[in-house]
């Protein structure tokens, strides 16, 4: 039997996460523990609305970051002080599970993130209170897959990442384990 490949990141949540978090939240049954349920990237191209090729452009980009092929967004409605009509292409969208997520928040933790121009670390303010956690880039670029040189425009990227938990706290310590840089609050010190 051939060996079967486990991310980095699910290795780490099944072998230490797992047991922290029981610990610490003193769960009663395994399956009460938060786990990562998927992540959704999403790239909005508002230039499109003047040149129809530039959604290409970002499917290609956005399928290289993601590993995974995107879909494409069109508008559901008309608006005319826009200049957008309705079925319009106006984005690109793709939802990683599994073996994709995990490699996906690799890179992003640990390669992306430190790239980034003056990162002081993610706001942990961003919890939609049924433990998804929802950030962006302003630069699309900071990933290694995106050939710099190849670029004529940069585009914003948003990322929800959406756990099993109930609270912030719990996703927040989820996130947390996965060594989140979260920003560090005036008044709060770091507990670790």
């Amino acid at each position: 039997m051939a060996d079967v490949y486990v991310p980095r990141l699910r290795k780490l949540y099944d072998d230490e996460i797992r047991a922290k978090l029981i610990e610490q939240f003193g769960y009663t049954n395994p399956m009460q523990v938060p786990k990562l349920d998927k992540v959704v990237l999403n790239m909005g191209v508002g230039d499109a609305v003047g040149d129809s090729k530039l959604v290409k452009v970002a499917a290609e980009e956005l399928t290289k970051i993601a590993g995974q092929k995107v879909t494409v967004t069109k508008a559901r409605k008309s608006i005319a002080t826009f200049k957008l009509r309705e079925g319009m292409d106006i984005g690109v969208k793709v939802t990683l599970r599994k073996q994709q997520m995990y490699e996906f928040l690799d890179r992003y933790i640990n390669i992306a993130l430190p790239r980034v121009r003056d990162f002081r670390g993610l706001s942990d303010q961003s919890f939609d209170g049924r433990g998804n956690y929802a950030t962006g880039l302003k630069e699309h670029i900071v990933f290694p897959e995106i050939d710099y040189d190849k670029i004529d425009r940069m585009w914003g990227l948003d990322i929800v990442i959406c756990t099993t938990a109930n609270t912030n706290d719990e996703a927040r310590a989820l996130l947390a384990a996965f060594n989140f840089p979260f920003r560090i609050r005036q008044g709060q010190q770091a507990a670790a």
